[in-house]
């Protein structure tokens, strides 16, 4: 389960100020001249607003049912390119020089940046490289490339990309424009937190999900300025937790090996650059498992009928795990851009774990009428048979009994309980197995 693990954390009950790293915390030098003060990000604001969409935010009767807060969600995942990295893009290549433009952009990205950087090189007039991990949706990279750009496919993380992405710098003299470890990109991606506290200026919390680290330093950077009291929680991968390893250790880890549905922030390293101003704005981690976005997406689905990528639907998932009531909470959707294939993975498997579609098995007499008989106990049950399988061969002694095999849907798990039981009253011992389509 979802844990959170830094001395300032959020749970750390109300009232509770952040605890610092003591003399460490002292050390550290925090650079401001390429971003990161107020100036730079109200330019910022001010600059993206020529290619981005405005976001409202969206209060969810849903979620602040679910949790007791007052939850709105900022739903970047209906920016233009389908995710907020086209604010950082956008004001980090504002800030080039024509010379540096004109020997063309290189980055290395997931999807979201690469899509950020494509559409805003395109509206520049100059090339732009993407390298991207081989594990890209299809649906990231066709993207990508629509919007004029070279697309690279190298490695299997991000980390193998971006590594990729320098060399090819290097060997082309490209500029290289890095997705998060870039104070200017950072800058760029905190003007989400401008956004929020105009139009909710009494906000509590800022849920923000973090890969390498550029929105989460942004966003509490920002709102630090803005009001010292928001807290801004960052929210992890459990599989990809680099930035709470790092803030557990007191600088940037790298991990071994990262492994998440959340592709957007499969990262292995944090920022260097931005790490300080995590550990100096960023109230707390919390990590999310990967069956918890699953159900979340669901959740949105169903209930806010807006579809939003895995990686945004940590600060989704995050909710149940504040510590906190009666509060203002607002939940950063970073993305949208999922592929059709891994949607309609997703569903099923939250289906699945919502007991709304299950398997059971049933070993009956073969002889005519059992299947009849079954299906008529699972229909007055309000049951609904999604697929059958009937399997003679599972003993040698057919007279004894064959396997039948059905998937259903249900409402939930009381109605799964109900047609288990109405199976059980025929005389029958239905067995549950692992749903499969």
């Amino acid at each position: 389960m979802a844990k959170e693990v830094q001395a300032n954390e959020v749970a750390a009950k109300e009232g509770a100020a952040p605890q610092e790293n003591g003399s460490q915390m002292e050390e550290i030098v925090l650079t401001s001249e390429e971003g990161l003060t107020l100036e730079k990000f109200e330019e910022a604001s001010e600059v993206v607003k020529k290619v981005t969409l405005e976001t409202k935010l969206v209060f969810s009767e849903y979620l602040s049912a679910q949790t007791g807060n007052k939850v709105y969600l900022k739903p970047e995942n209906m920016q233009l390119t389908g995710a907020y990295k086209l604010r950082g893009a956008y004001y980090k290549i504002s800030t080039l020089s024509e010379e540096e433009r004109a020997k063309g952009l290189i980055t290395a990205s997931a999807g979201n940046h690469a899509q950020g950087v494509a559409y805003a090189a395109k509206a520049y007039g100059t090339k732009a490289v993407i390298v991207m991990p081989t594990t890209t949706p299809l649906m990231k990279v066709n993207r990508t490339k629509g919007y004029g750009a070279e697309v690279v496919l190298y490695g299997d993380v991000y980390d193998e990309a971006c590594a990729k992405a320098y060399e090819l710098a290097d060997e082309n003299g490209y500029t290289f424009i890095h997705p998060f470890d870039d104070l200017t990109v950072a800058t760029g991606q905190g003007t989400i937190a401008m956004e929020i506290v105009k139009e909710l200026p009494l906000v509590d919390y800022i849920l923000v999900p973090i890969g390498g680290g550029g929105l989460a330093t942004g966003v509490a950077t920002l709102a630090k300025l803005l009001n010292p009291k928001i807290k801004v929680i960052g929210v992890e991968p459990a599989g990809a937790n680099c930035m709470q390893k790092s803030l557990s250790q007191g600088h940037v880890v790298t991990l071994p090996k990262v492994t998440t549905i959340a592709d957007g922030t499969a990262v292995k390293t944090p920022g260097n650059k931005l790490f300080p101003y995590i550990q100096r704005n960023l109230d707390g981690i919390i990590t999310v498992e990967d069956h918890e976005l699953v159900v979340a997406f669901l959740d949105m689905v169903e209930n806010h009928k807006i579809v939003v990528e895995n990686s945004g639907l940590l600060t989704v998932a995050a909710l149940k795990h504040l510590d906190v009531k009666g509060k203002k909470v607002v939940s950063i959707l970073s993305g949208g851009n999922m592929d059709v294939t891994t949607m309609s993975s997703v569903v099923q498997q939250g289906l699945i774990m919502r007991d709304r579609i299950f398997s059971v098995s049933i070993l009956l007499p073969d002889k005519p009428g059992e299947l009849y008989r079954v299906s008529g106990i699972i229909a007055k049950a309000n049951g609904n048979v999604v697929e059958l399988e009937h399997n003679q061969f599972v003993t040698t002694n057919r007279n004894t009994a064959v396997e039948l095999r059905i998937t259903m849907e249900a409402f939930g798990t009381e109605h799964k309980n109900q047609i288990m039981k109405s199976l059980e009253e025929e005389g029958y011992r239905p067995k549950l197995v692992n749903a499969s389509f």
